[in-house]
């Protein structure tokens, strides 16, 4: 039996897929038969990241609180990858993405001061990352989207290793009536897109539930108001586990339109319940699981075209929402964390 420590950063109270990660990745590795546990990590706000990967890297992460030595870590996110070990493993979820591809959206919204502060900061944080991501002893990352961010900015190798949907009991109880949105609201993630679709003719008959919280949620339901389409839709808030297995086993379909996602847990859950699902050709990970037609459809990121998408699947006979969510389910079918594990604790 071998002692992990599993090491995420995260800033304070703060709920994110990179914890539903390192949870999941922690059971597995129990039910594998290590000894596990999480070390969460500073992770600043902006202009005080540089004491954050300073902490990071400051942090003993060698032996247990009774003494035991620390067989392997695994990093997940930035700045947790700047922790010293010498058996260090990174799964990477991203770096800091506002200093990457999210840069000129960032950007955008500074003053001149501001962005000669943020350009040098960026200057640095990348210098960083490249750096302590060079010395992990294997690098890993959880889709091909951030594994080409890595071979584009860092000009590191790395191999993609996609994470299984989290242990849960997906189930499918039909066809319903009504498009399941679930993520963080935020920016990226787009919700907005999918209350501007709805707005638009071909989509007038669909409902929708959205799940999740975050700083957009005001701004959505104000907008929902404002399209006039707020009686069809639910806003629920966060949702605990059992709830998102009922929605998604109850949907009729799985919209997620974000931009340049990560890898986006919901797709690989939406399968797991072999529901097909709506993304954007832009949508980053999800695309690395949708094939239009196939497993669901790929619209352009627009409201129109995602509301054609809606009404398609809207109109679709059940046999026809039958066959692309079980398409889906055997997409993901060999996603599985004995493979995960396997390479993630290699040599140890």
């Amino acid at each position: 039996m071998a002692v992990v420590a599993i090491v995420t950063s995260a800033p304070p109270l703060t709920e994110g897929g990179h914890l539903v990660l390192a949870r999941s990745l922690e059971q597995a590795l129990i039910e594998a038969g290590h000894s596990v546990g999480i070390i969460t990590t500073p992770s600043n706000r902006f202009g005080r990241q540089g004491p954050a990967y300073l902490a990071n890297w400051l942090t003993d992460v060698g032996m247990t609180g009774t003494g035991q030595k620390v067989d392997q870590v695994i990093s997940l996110r930035f700045p947790a990858y700047a922790v010293r070990h010498s058996n260090h493993v990174c799964w990477l979820v991203h770096t800091m993405r506002e200093y990457y591809d999210g840069w000129d959206r960032f950007a955008s919204t500074l003053s001149p001061q501001g962005r000669v502060k943020e350009t040098t900061r960026r200057s640095l944080i990348r210098a960083a990352d490249t750096y302590f991501l060079k010395r992990v002893k294997k690098l890993y990352t959880i889709s091909q989207v951030v594994s080409d961010r890595l071979t584009k900015w860092n000009h590191l190798p790395s191999e993609a290793l996609h994470p299984p949907p989290p242990p849960r009991a997906y189930r499918c109880d039909g066809y319903g009536d009504f498009v399941f949105f679930a993520s963080r609201l935020s920016p990226l993630k787009r919700a907005d897109l999918v209350l501007r679709a709805l707005a638009e003719p071909p989509a007038r008959r669909v409902r929708a539930v959205i799940g999740g919280e975050g700083e957009e949620l005001p701004r959505l339901q104000a907008l929902a108001r404002e399209l006039n389409i707020a009686d069809r839709i639910t806003f629920t808030g966060r949702l605990t586990d059992d709830a998102l297995v009922e929605q998604l086993a109850r949907c009729r379909a799985v919209v997620f339109v974000p931009k340049m996602e990560d890898y986006g847990f919901v797709t690989v859950e939406a399968f797991a319940s072999a529901k097909p699902v709506i993304t954007a050709s832009d949508a980053g990970g999800p695309l690395e699981f949708v094939s239009d037609g196939e497993t669901g459809l790929v619209s352009a990121p627009d409201p129109a075209a995602v509301a054609d998408a809606m009404d398609r699947l809207w109109s679709a006979p059940e046999a026809r929402l039958r066959e692309m969510g079980e398409a889906g389910h055997a997409r993901v079918r060999d996603i599985n964390w004995d493979h995960v594990i396997d390479r993630l604790t290699e040599g140890l």
